[in-house]
């Protein structure tokens, strides 16, 4: 899938889609490094995979950019950049603080603003590249008690469109993933919450959140993962501004 030899980095690496895209990428060539803030879960995705696990938070951009630069001593300069790192909180809005809102953009838009714009020199270098985003089916469309989240992932989108079109006579492609709920650990929070909240069981609340996919089903991590190797194929190579449903049919 063209990854042979490319230095990837992967924010949010430790767990869910992060940790699936890690092993996908080494197993197709690609020299891995991931970040996320806690050890232990990125310790035990580089021991499974042979990546580079560093330490990071993605809100922090003089922490990230030295981040880069020890990922680049040891596996070369960047050429594909997944900024997957993000955080639900779930809340009416008329609950919501200045804070709250405040975190969502933090994590979930300017973590992605930081790690392309911090990865962007080396592509231009190499004349090749691909930024991928992990956005959200909350970034098409509106949901209830994540205001916060949607904002943000709206303008992942908006940043990816915009980004695509300044970089479109390179070949730098620019691209969001937006996946609906995924069967991941942030997923298993989100239905302890619902059920928590609401009195329901755990089952009947994860069957809620099931009944928006038309398909019937979560989805599954390997499956954005497997869209994000194609985005770096050379098939893919005039597909760029896009914001890509993997949602089973959901509108």
């Amino acid at each position: 899938m063209s990854v042979s030899g490319r230095h990837t980095v992967i924010t949010g690496g430790g767990s869910g889609v992060g940790a699936e895209m890690a092993a996908q990428f080494a197993k197709s060539g690609a020299k891995v490094t991931i970040l996320g803030r806690r050890v232990d879960p990125l310790t035990q995705v580089a021991a499974q995979t042979g990546a580079l696990a560093l330490t990071c938070d993605v809100t922090d951009r003089a922490a990230l950019d030295a981040a880069l630069i020890e990922a680049t001593a040891a596996n070369g300069p960047i050429t594909i950049a997944i900024a997957n790192a993000g955080a639900a909180d779930s809340k009416p809005f008329a609950k919501m603080t200045p804070d709250d809102l405040t975190d969502a953009l933090s994590v979930n838009l300017m973590g992605v603003f930081n790690l392309w714009q911090a990865a962007m020199p080396a592509m231009k270098m190499q004349s090749w590249g691909r930024m991928i985003a992990v956005a959200s089916t909350a970034g098409l469309k509106g949901y209830p008690y994540v205001a916060g989240y949607c904002a943000a992932k709206h303008g992942v989108i908006g940043l990816t469109r915009a980004l695509a079109l300044e970089l479109a006579r390179s070949d730098i492609t620019v691209n969001a993933l937006c996946p609906g709920f995924i069967e991941t650990p942030m997923l298993d929070r989100s239905v302890a919450n619902i059920a928590a909240k609401t009195g329901m069981t755990v089952e009947k609340s994860a069957k809620t959140l099931r009944a928006g996919n038309p398909q019937g089903r979560f989805i599954q991590t390997d499956e954005v993962a497997g869209t994000a190797l194609w985005l770096c194929s050379d098939a893919a190579r005039s597909v760029t501004g896009q914001a890509l449903s993997i949602s089973g049919g959901e509108t």
